[in-house]
């Protein structure tokens, strides 16, 4: 069982990064707090690793703190949510979000979240109402994405893996370029992008 990984960052997208380990590249599916952390890592990093067994593969997902990854394995405790979903949960909201939603029982905010409709959200309010504490630290499948054009065609692009449909995420990323600016990058795009959808 593989809980942390200790290397340089080999390949860096938005939903899978790829860790070198000894001459050893272990391929690690991120929330997209993780993925912000280690596109500016300069030099080794750690992260820390679940590893998902499955009768056809071995998936191994990977958090920059104890806590998002503990706030992880909550979600996927939670009857219905598998590791997508708790990714995408992770990647559109957070954890200080997210236990903020729980604490103030904010069913409407986690609907917006792609794979989380209004039963999974009421769910998830009722089963983590006493599996998340009030501290720590805060930091999905539709058609095929489409083909990646610079940081806007790869924002698309992780937006639609996280679950968001091709033209919702093209407009949110179109909107997110005209108000920061045509060279705007991708971590730029994504939280303005992010920030239009939850709206």
């Amino acid at each position: 069982m593989i809980a942390r990984l200790t290397g340089s960052v080999a390949e860096c997208r938005p939903e899978r990064v790829v860790i070198d380990v000894a001459g050893v590249g272990y391929g690690v599916q991120v929330p997209l707090g993780t993925y912000y952390e280690l596109s500016r890592a300069r030099g080794p990093v750690t992260i820390h690793v679940y590893t998902h067994v499955r009768e056809d593969a071995l998936l191994l997902y990977g958090f920059a703190s104890p806590d998002e990854q503990a706030v992880f394995e909550r979600l996927i405790g939670v009857s219905g949510i598998g590791p997508r979903v708790a990714l995408a949960v992770l990647s559109g909201i957070g954890v200080a979000e997210l236990r903020e939603c729980v604490a103030r029982q904010d069913r409407a905010r986690l609907q917006k979240i792609p794979g989380v409709g209004r039963k999974t959200a009421e769910r998830m309010l009722l089963e983590l109402r006493d599996r998340l504490d009030a501290g720590g630290s805060g930091g999905t499948p539709a058609g095929p994405p489409p083909p990646s054009a610079g940081p806007r065609g790869d924002a698309v692009s992780a937006l639609v893996n996280l679950g968001y449909a091709v033209d919702a995420a093209e407009r949110a990323v179109e909107a997110a370029a005209a108000d920061r600016g045509t060279e705007a990058g991708l971590e730029t795009l994504l939280r303005a992008a992010l920030g239009r959808l939850a709206r």
